[in-house]
């Protein structure tokens, strides 16, 4: 039987570690809160005091947490995850943090320690539903021992060595905030030039963007954007992306365009909604929940 830590039960972290018990799995979890671990103690999850803790009693470890702050705490010093890994420990990160905390991470681990960067792309229902896909960088050998368990919670895809996952799931994101930005900016034009809602949403029907119209348009008729992904994770991966494309060498007009709408919209207090919820504050829409 494997075990496996899961490190930060937050939303995804949560619901990843249920995909693992389910799957059969041996599941120590730890939480900066106890009231997240108590769920899944009652499932068969096995709590840990520390991420050193949990470290040290698992062959893998998953790290899922909000941001490379989070990672430093629960990585670092004496109570951190570097402090219990093993040798035969493999760290496996899916939070999305960018591209240099993995760069970090992998100087505290002790040499010969696994590391694998895998942060995934879809939300809560992909996480219960065992359909994320997960980008993946790492030594290959690493990859292929670790991708039956990975499989139990998407679709693996190895991208190439250790930072590739989380340099790919930036590119991800930079679409959805972008796309984003465009549908609120065509639906607040056709408001402005006299197009009523419905007419409008017909003539997005006939462009690129008619998927993601046809699925955002509830949310903008009843004014309730029940978080997925919330706004403030979303701006603080808008953050990640333009700081990233700055220290490629990256021109990314419209991303740092699709930030400042993100950034109004948080300041607006809509941070703890769907990151969709930008699309009321562009176009001053009413907001139920």
């Amino acid at each position: 039987m494997t075990t496996v830590a899961v490190v930060g039960l937050g939303a995804m972290g949560s619901r990843i570690a249920r995909r693992l018990l389910d799957a059969g799995h041996e599941v120590v979890v730890w939480n900066r809160t106890r009231e997240q671990t108590a769920q899944l103690v009652d499932l068969g999850a096995i709590p840990a005091d520390t991420p050193a803790e949990a470290a040290r009693s698992a062959d893998a470890v998953i790290t899922m947490v909000s941001d490379s702050n989070a990672l430093r705490d629960v990585t670092e010093g004496p109570t951190g995850i570097a402090a219990g890994a093993e040798l035969s420990t493999t760290i496996i990160q899916m939070s999305t943090v960018g591209t240099e905390p993995i760069s970090r991470l992998a100087s505290i681990l002790a040499p010969g320690t696994g590391l694998l960067d895998a942060p995934v792309l879809g939300s809560i229902a992909e996480a219960e539903s065992g359909s994320l896909k997960i980008f993946v960088g790492g030594p290959p050998p690493l990859v292929e021992r670790w991708t039956p368990m990975l499989s139990e919670l998407g679709s693996p895809i190895h991208l190439g060595p250790l930072g590739a996952g989380s340099a790919a799931k930036l590119v991800a994101n930079s679409t959805f905030f972008g796309v984003l930005g465009i549908l609120g900016e065509a639906l607040a034009l056709a408001r402005a030039l006299g197009l009523p809602d419905d007419v409008a949403f017909d003539v997005l029907a006939a462009t690129p963007l008619a998927a993601q119209a046809e699925r955002r348009r509830p949310s903008l008729e009843s004014g309730e954007y029940p978080a997925r992904f919330s706004l403030s994770l979303a701006r603080k991966d808008a953050d990640l992306i333009l700081a990233a494309a700055a220290t490629a060498g990256a021109d990314l007009r419209l991303a740092r365009a699709a930030l400042t709408w993100l950034e109004e919209a948080e300041g607006a207090g809509l941070g703890d909604l769907d990151y969709s919820a930008v699309l009321a504050h562009m176009l001053r829409g009413p907001i139920i929940s």
